[in-house]
């Protein structure tokens, strides 16, 4: 039985609709106003091994914010249904992803528990993705997805001189480390309480 989940999300800010499939082979159809973001759902799709699509579109005119949240958001509930009652999965996962200069680190724990801890140099060099996608957005995607998906997610940016590199390791090893994570290894649920959802 594959895993999959469906979600539509509208806003007066942002309308999406998202499909992911967890027992995939990596492919995306990826469509939103964000050229960077697009890139990064393309990246998640590839290394988590999901099968992705995305249509978002948003306020973009005032900025990338409320569509890269509101993504992040769909992903994070569509990860949580697709996972029912999380019962076999290898539950964590962790990994380390070097883009030239710039290394990242991304731990996670399907634990049902929400919480994100997200460290990166605070650098003039690190402020900008590109023009218009603030290097903070990077955060509040994964925040956005760790606490509508119910997961612990540990990032950090250990180096990092080039924003676009440095974000880039990010959702790189944050995916790794879901394919991880989402892996059926066993029969049981990995808790001592017996559930993940509760």
């Amino acid at each position: 039985m594959r895993r999959t989940a469906e979600v539509r999300r509208t806003t007066k800010e942002t309308s999406i609709a998202l499909t992911l499939d967890l027992d995939g082979t990596g492919e995306a159809r990826i469509t939103t106003p964000v050229g960077f973001l697009s890139h990064m759902l393309e990246t998640v799709a590839k290394h988590a091994r999901f099968d992705l699509a995305v249509e978002a579109s948003g306020d973009v005119h005032i900025d990338a914010h409320h569509t890269v949240e509101d993504v992040g958001l769909a992903l994070g509930e569509a990860l949580d249904r697709a996972l029912g009652d999380r019962s076999g999965i290898a539950r964590f996962g962790h990994a380390y992803v070097p883009l030239d200069e710039a290394l990242a680190r991304s731990v996670v724990d399907l634990s049902g528990r929400p919480y994100l801890v997200f460290e990166a140099p605070s650098t003039p060099e690190l402020q900008f993705v590109t023009r218009d996608f603030p290097f903070a957005l990077v955060e509040e995607f994964w925040k956005s997805a760790a606490f509508r998906g119910k997961l612990n997610l540990h990032v950090d940016v250990l180096r990092g001189r080039n924003a676009h590199h440095a974000a880039e390791a990010v959702f790189k090893a944050t995916a790794r480390a879901l394919r991880q994570a989402v892996a059926l290894s066993e029969g049981a649920v990995l808790s001592t309480k017996g559930t993940l959802t509760a």
